[in-house]
Parts: C-alpha cells; sequence; structure tokens
C-alpha cells in the first residue's frame, strides 16, 4: 500500500517495521470498548509514542495514528443470543435465546382445505402473518441497542498546522497531532447497559403478547365461522323440516282436515327461516375476511366451513388460572422489565452530578531552526554594552551580551526537539437545577412505571374473572341445552306432529315446537363457540396454553364427529425455530 501514495507524502518506508516495534512495545490494541479504559488509553499512548518519529509527514503521522485508533476501538463481538447481549447483573434473562444472525428462510405453509385443522391455521398465521414478524423485529433492533450504549464515546483525533509557524528556542512549531478519549464516570456505561437490557426484555414480552395476540384472533375467528356454519345447517335442517309441515299443511287442507290459515302459517315460516338462512350465509363474507386478515392472505379467500367441535372442559379453577397470570402473563411480565428499565434509569440520573473524564496526549513536530552567526561588534547591542564597560557604568550582564554576540547559537542537542504533552480535561456538573430536575424526572417515571403494573394487573384480574363468568355459563348451557332442553324440544314436537295429524293439536302448536328446537339448537352451537372462544381468550391473557378435560362422545353430531385440539405451545415453538428463536 505505501507505493501507492505520491512521494511528495514523505511515507516512510519502514512503517510496517515502526509498527511493529510499537505492538512489540506492548500496544495491544484490540480492546473491546467496555473493558479496562486504562488499557485503551495506554494502548493509544504507547502507539503514538513508537509510531510518530520526528520529522514525520503529515500524511504518514495521520495514517498511523487513525490505524492505532482503529484497531483500540474494535467494537466488541455481536452477540449470539438474547441471553449473552442483554446480561445485566445476571437478574431474569430470558428463557428463550434468539439467534440474531439466523436466516428468515420462508417456511412450506399449510394447506388450509377441507381437511386443516386449528392447528394447521395457527401454523399458517405464525408463519405468514407481518404483525409477528414486525414484533420479532423490534425485539431484535431492541437487542442490537445494548452493545451501542455500553460502548466508549469515539475517541478524538486533531489534527494542527502552523500555516504561520511559531519560532521557539529549539525551533519553528510546524504541526501537532492531538488524541483524546473521553471516559465516562464510573458505572455509567454499566447503567445504560442496563437500561437497554431491559429494554429489550420488555420488548421480548411484547413479541411473546403480540403472539399469543394472533394465535386468539385466529382461534376466534375460527370458531367463529365454526359457529356460522352450524347455524347455516341447523337453520337449513328447521327449514326442511317446515317444508315438510307445509306440506302436511296442504294435503290436509286438501281433504277438508284442515284449513287454510294452517298453510299460510307454513308458508311465513318458511319465509322467515329462508331470511334467516340468508343472513347468516352473507355474514360468512365478513368472518372469513376477518380470518383471511389474520392468515395474511386475500380477504376473499375462499375458507371451508370447520367441520365440528369436541366437547372440552378446562381442567383449571380459578384460584388457579389468578396464579398463572401473575406469573405468566407477557404484559405484566413487560412492564415488570419497564420499572426495572425505570429503577436504572434513576441511578443513571443520579451519576449525572459526577464529571466525565477525557484524556489526551499531543504531540507537536518542531523544525530545525535557522541560526544565525556571530555577529561579534557588528551587533549593536554589544556596541552599547562595550560602551558602558568602557565609562565604567557596565555590569555583568553587558559581558554576557557581548559574549552571546560572538556565540553561534544554542547547543546542538537542543535543536529540532519534538514536544509531548498529555492531558486531563474534565466536564463540569455545576448546573444543579438541570441535574436535580433530571433526577426528579426519573423518579416520577419510576412511580409511573409501577402504578402502570398496578392498573394492568387489576385490568387483567378483572378481565379473566369476567372470561371465567362467560366461560361457565357457556359450560353450563352446553349441558343444559344437550342434555335437556333439545331432547326435550324433539320429543314436543314428534308428540306435537302426532297429534297434529290426529286433529288434536294446531298447526301453530306444531310451529312453535318447531321454533323452540330451532332455538335451543341454535343457542347450543352458540355455548360451543362462546366456550372454545372464552378458553381461547384465557390463554390469551394469562399466557401459556390452558389443561383440558376432553371427553370423545357426546349426544350431538358436533362431538361425535371430534376435532383436533390446538396446541397453541405446539406452535409457538414452531414459528420460533422459523424466527431464530430457541427453548429450552
Amino acid at each position: 500500500m505505501p507505493g501507492r501514495w505520491p512521494a511528495r507524502f514523505g511515507l516512510a518506508s519502514d512503517l510496517g517495521t515502526r509498527y511493529r516495534e510499537a505492538r512489540d512495545h506492548g500496544a495491544e490494541t484490540r480492546v473491546a470498548h467496555s473493558q479496562n479504559p486504562v488499557a485503551i488509553f495506554g494502548a493509544m499512548l504507547i502507539g503514538c509514542k513508537a509510531i510518530l518519529k520526528p520529522r514525520s509527514s503529515l500524511a504518514a503521522s495521520c495514517m498511523l495514528l487513525l490505524s492505532v485508533l482503529g484497531s483500540a476501538c474494535t467494537s466488541p463481538e455481536k452477540p449470539a443470543s438474547v441471553r449473552q447481549a442483554i446480561r445485566a447483573n445476571g437478574d431474569r434473562i430470558p428463557s428463550a435465546t434468539v439467534r440474531l444472525d439466523a436466516p428468515l428462510d420462508q417456511p412450506e405453509l399449510p394447506v388450509l382445505d377441507g381437511d386443516a385443522t386449528l392447528m394447521d391455521y395457527l401454523t399458517y398465521a405464525a408463519f405468514n402473518n407481518p404483525g409477528i414478524e414486525a414484533a420479532f423485529n423490534r425485539w431484535k433492533a431492541a437487542v442490537e441497542r445494548v452493545p451501542q450504549v455500553r460502548a466508549l464515546p469515539d475517541p478524538r483525533f486533531t489534527y494542527r498546522n502552523y500555516i504561520q509557524e511559531v519560532e521557539t528556542r529549539v525551533g519553528p512549531m510546524q504541526q501537532a497531532f492531538g488524541l483524546s478519549q473521553t471516559f465516562p464516570w464510573l458505572g455509567k456505561l454499566g447503567l445504560r447497559g442496563d437500561v437497554a437490557a431491559e429494554a429489550a426484555r420488555a420488548a421480548r414480552q411484547q413479541y411473546e403478547d403480540e403472539k399469543l395476540r394472533l394465535f386468539f384472533e385466529v382461534k376466534d375467528a375460527y370458531y367463529e365461522y365454526y359457529y356460522i356454519g352450524r347455524a347455516i345447517g341447523v337453520v337449513q335442517e328447521n327449514l326442511d323440516l317446515v317444508e315438510y309441515l307445509e306440506s302436511v299443511a296442504r294435503a290436509r287442507y286438501k281433504t277438508a282436515a284442515a284449513g287454510h290459515p294452517d298453510v299460510i302459517r307454513a308458508q311465513v315460516e318458511l319465509g322467515r327461516l329462508e331470511d334467516r338462512l340468508n343472513s347468516l350465509r352473507d355474514l360468512l363474507v365478513p368472518e372469513a375476511a376477518r380470518l383471511n386478515a389474520a392468515l395474511n392472505r386475500p380477504t376473499d379467500t375462499q375458507i371451508p366451513l370447520p367441520k365440528a367441535l369436541l366437547d372440552e372442559r378446562m381442567a383449571a379453577d380459578t384460584a388457579t388460572i389468578l396464579h398463572w397470570l401473575a406469573e405468566s402473563s407477557p404484559q405484566l411480565k413487560a412492564l415488570d422489565h419497564e420499572i426495572e428499565r425505570a429503577r436504572h434509569l434513576v441511578a443513571l440520573a443520579k451519576k449525572d452530578y459526577f464529571p466525565d473524564l477525557t484524556f489526551g496526549v499531543d504531540y507537536t513536530d518542531i523544525g530545525t531552526p535557522s541560526r544565525p552567526g556571530a555577529q561579534g561588534l557588528a551587533n549593536p547591542a554589544a556596541l552599547r554594552s562595550l560602551s558602558r564597560l568602557g565609562s565604567g557604568t557596565g555590569d555583568l550582564l553587558d559581558v554576557y551580551s557581548i559574549g552571546r554576540s560572538f556565540s553561534p547559537g544554542d547547543r546542538a542537542d537542543d535543536a529540532s526537539k519534538d514536544v509531548w504533552m498529555v492531558s486531563l480535561s474534565v466536564n463540569l456538573p455545576i448546573w444543579y437545577s438541570k441535574l436535580s430536575a433530571g433526577e426528579r424526572e426519573a423518579r416520577a417515571r419510576y412511580l409511573a412505571a409501577l402504578s402502570a403494573r398496578c392498573a394492568k394487573e387489576n385490568t387483567l384480574i378483572s378481565t379473566v374473572q369476567r372470561t371465567l363468568y362467560e366461560h361457565r355459563d357457556a359450560e353450563r348451557k352446553i349441558s343444559l341445552y344437550r342434555d335437556t332442553l333439545i331432547p326435550k324440544a324433539q320429543e314436543s314436537i314428534r308428540s306435537t306432529e302426532t297429534s297434529f295429524r290426529a286433529g288434536s293439536a294446531s298447526f301453530l302448536d306444531l310451529v312453535d315446537a318447531e321454533r323452540s328446537l330451532l332455538d335451543f339448537k341454535l343457542s347450543y352451537e352458540r355455548a360451543l363457540a362462546n366456550r372454545a372462544q372464552r378458553l381461547a381468550a384465557l390463554e390469551r391473557l394469562v399466557g401459556r396454553s390452558i389443561p383440558r378435560e376432553s371427553t370423545s362422545s357426546g349426544d350431538s353430531p358436533a362431538e361425535a364427529a371430534g376435532r383436533d385440539g390446538a396446541d397453541s405451545d405446539a406452535v409457538a415453538r414452531r414459528s420460533d425455530a422459523e424466527l431464530g428463536v430457541d427453548r429450552p
């Protein structure tokens, strides 16, 4: 490389030799920013002494100093995991680690056809939803912030060239070089790293919460879509039943066994059921769009109707659910990390009362002095001194002046002697009102974080209590409709039809029995969907999968058909693997 520079720059031919000499003198320059500030400064100082020799040119000196500077400020190795990157006093390190350099290859998405299960929909959403990827990248960005704030400020290199040389006793000052490094007060860098680490931990919990929110959205839309499909089937069954009853009323009317009003009532009931059926079919479009939005697909993409749901009971009581909420909720964990972050900010604000230290080293290049020859008595000052000595008024100073006039100059060993200087500077934190205001601000933010955490916990507890009630209410209704009301309504419609054929019951009684059966069946399917939706909402709130007591047998076609149990944790592990997250 030296050969590429023009000769006028005066780059020394022994550049490599001088650099090796500097290294041999102990200038070990590969030091992490957060390690031993004295060692960094010592390395820079030794490197400057060994490399910069007198009379070095501008280009050579700049290049050599910058090479030492670049080596001494090598960035620490990129963290390979969240555990390594946000280690702050070893407290509450996330249980999952993320490979920041892991490639995010597009996985093979499952086919969402008629045989697709809820697990397939969850897997598709986990791999394809942009919201969860955005949350992951926010977490990743927060982790990358940690090594930035823990590093020392950039060193400052200064070059000065004396356009008009300043003459000194040993020669003219031609150019000067300075290198300085600021060291924050003890503990500041560590606290800044702690603040960034807690922010990264909070971002990780926000990613977990976003993942749970996505799974809830998919489950909620899936179960609602299932209910609409089942409601369409139930209304269609009752429509077929009313069509049959209408044909019976027509036959009885033809034989004069029944009046014309019975036929009219049957036709009115048919019109009411057809309107209800059309409304349910139209409702499929926005519900499919909601599910497609969670899956990141075009909203008009066709989605087959889910087949059935199992009778799935929650195997946990209220106390256990509330314990899981306090233990596993990502929202509360994120606020816990925000509290820790605010606590570290208070400690950092207290450190602002102490100054930062800046150490520097300066080198001044002294040129060759221009020495005047001996003037002897031609020097006017020497003549005046000689005149005073002749008149008897002279003294030793006059003798010295005459001697200096005949001297050729200063000693040769003082000529062109370069100058080295070291410096220490500090900032003066004297504006107490500003510093105390910063500390009060940090304390207020800490108290706000504590209050926000308490408010969020209260809100979550009340939401969990309400969701538990809705889940229990849905489970009670399922048992009521399945075991009591639907069998009684079916028995009632059979007996009413027999009485109607015998002429002991009116057609209105038959229509009322049919309406009751329809309402009970729809309410049963609504309760099935509500229970599944409330269970999904509880899992989203507590931040973990809730164990079930599943039964494969039942009286309804929905239970007999069965369905696959959707394990949210399994889908989370698969999506984490694609995003570069390892779970122990």
